[in-house]
C-alpha cells in the first residue's frame, strides 16, 4: 500500500472525510466488501431502505440528506446479475434525486462486460448498453476493478477510474516465496495481462497456451508456447467462470512437466461446473479476491480469497481528495 497508516493512526483522513462530507453507500451484491471498505475510511455505511413490492420491483430510500455530498455506492454486477444491475440503476436514480453532489459508482466487478465488441453480426454490446444505463441513471464518475478490457472505459463520456487486483495477488504469492516461477496465460487473448502480471512478478518468464480448431468437427488441439517443466505455473485470468478454460490449461501444463500449477484470477464468477473442475486436484492453490462474495457452497479446499478492500478504500479516498491514482495498484 502506499499509505503505510492504520485505521487507528487516521485522524487526517477522518478529518478529510468529515469536512468534504464524503457518503458511502452499498448495495445488496456485496455487503462484507462495503463493510470493509467502510472500515477502511473510517466511516460508517450510509443508511438505505430496500424492500421489494409483490411483483419483485424494487424500492429503495436513502435515510440521510446527502444534499451536496459526494456519494460512492458500491456494488458488483454479479449473480444474480439482472437484480443487481437494476438494484445499482435505482439506488444512483435515488442519490441524485436526494441533491448528492457528485454520484460515483464503484463497481468491484463489471458484469456484461464480455460483450464488449461485435464479433458477428446482429448482436448487442452489452458493456457499452451498462455504460449507457448507468450515466442516464444519474452516475457522474465510475470505478471499476479489473474490467475485462480496457477498452470499456472509453465507453463512457464520464470519468473512469480503473484500478486492477493484481497487486493484492502478486503480494501474496510474493510471501509464499514460490521458487522457478513461469507466469502463463490460458489462452491468447489474456497475454497483456499475463506479461503485465509477470514483469510485477520479478519479471517471471512468460507462457502461453495457444488453442486452436485444425478443422470443423475436430477437437481443440492445446499448446504451449514457453518452457514450464520443472517450474512452478501461475496460470492469470481477469475472472474464472465455469473453471473450463483454466482446468483445460492446468492438465495440459502438468502433461508438458510443470511442476506445480497455481491459478490466480480477480473475479470469482464460478457458475457451475466451477468448483468441481477447479477442486479437482490439478491446482495447488487458486487465489481469488473477494470482488464477488462467494457463497459456502462454493468454498473448497484449494481456495484463497484475498480482500481487495484496501484497494477500493485506498482509490475513493484518493479520488475524494483529487490525488492521482493512474499509477495505483497496477
Amino acid at each position: 500500500m502506499s499509505r503505510s497508516a492504520t485505521l487507528s493512526l487516521q485522524p487526517s483522513l477522518l478529518s478529510v472525510v468529515d469536512n468534504n462530507r464524503l457518503r458511502l453507500f452499498s448495495g445488496s451484491a456485496n455487503l462484507p466488501l462495503s463493510q470493509e471498505v467502510a472500515r477502511y475510511l473510517g466511516i460508517d455505511l450510509g443508511p438505505m431502505v430496500r424492500k421489494r413490492f409483490a411483483d419483485g420491483e424494487l424500492y429503495v430510500q436513502i435515510q440521510e440528506s446527502i444534499r451536496g455530498c459526494d456519494v460512492y455506492l458500491i456494488q458488483p454486477v454479479c449473480h444474480p446479475v439482472n437484480d443487481h444491475l437494476m438494484e445499482l440503476l435505482i439506488v444512483i436514480d435515488a442519490c441524485r434525486r436526494a441533491s448528492a453532489r457528485q454520484v460515483t459508482a464503484v463497481l468491484p466487478y463489471y458484469g456484461y462486460a464480455r460483450a464488449d465488441r461485435k464479433t458477428a453480426g446482429r448482436e448487442s454490446i452489452t458493456a457499452k448498453l451498462v455504460a449507457n444505463l448507468m450515466v442516464e441513471a444519474g452516475a457522474n464518475r465510475v470505478l471499476a476493478m479489473d474490467l475485462h478490457s480496457a477498452q470499456i472505459q472509453g465507453y463512457f463520456d464520464i470519468p473512469v477510474d480503473h484500478v486492477y487486483g493484481s497487486p493484492v495477488l502478486i503480494n501474496y504469492l510474493t510471501n509464499k516465496q514460490l521458487n522457478d516461477i513461469v507466469v502463463v496465460s490460458p489462452d491468447v487473448g489474456g497475454v497483456a495481462r499475463a506479461r503485465a502480471f509477470a514483469k510485477k512478478l520479478n519479471d517471471a518468464p512468460l507462457a502461453i497456451i495457444d488453442k486452436r480448431r485444425q478443422a470443423h468437427n475436430v477437437a481443440e488441439v492445446l499448446n504451449v508456447i514457453g518452457d514450464v517443466r520443472g517450474k512452478t505455473a501461475v496460470l492469470v485470468d481477469d475472472m474464472i467462470d465455469t473453471g473450463g478454460t483454466i482446468s483445460e490449461g492446468a492438465r495440459l501444463l502438468r502433461k508438458e512437466g510443470a511442476r506445480q500449477v497455481y491459478a490466480c484470477a480477480t473475479h470469482a464468477v464460478f457458475s457451475p461446473p466451477a468448483v468441481e473442475r477447479l477442486s479437482s486436484g490439478v491446482f495447488e492453490e487458486v487465489i481469488v479476491t473477494n470482488t464477488i462474495p462467494i457463497p459456502p457452497e462454493r468454498m473448497f479446499e484449494q481456495l484463497k480469497v484475498l480482500s481487495v478492500a484496501n484497494v477500493l478504500g485506498e482509490t475513493i479516498w484518493r479520488i475524494h481528495e483529487d490525488s492521482s491514482v493512474s499509477s495505483m495498484f497496477r
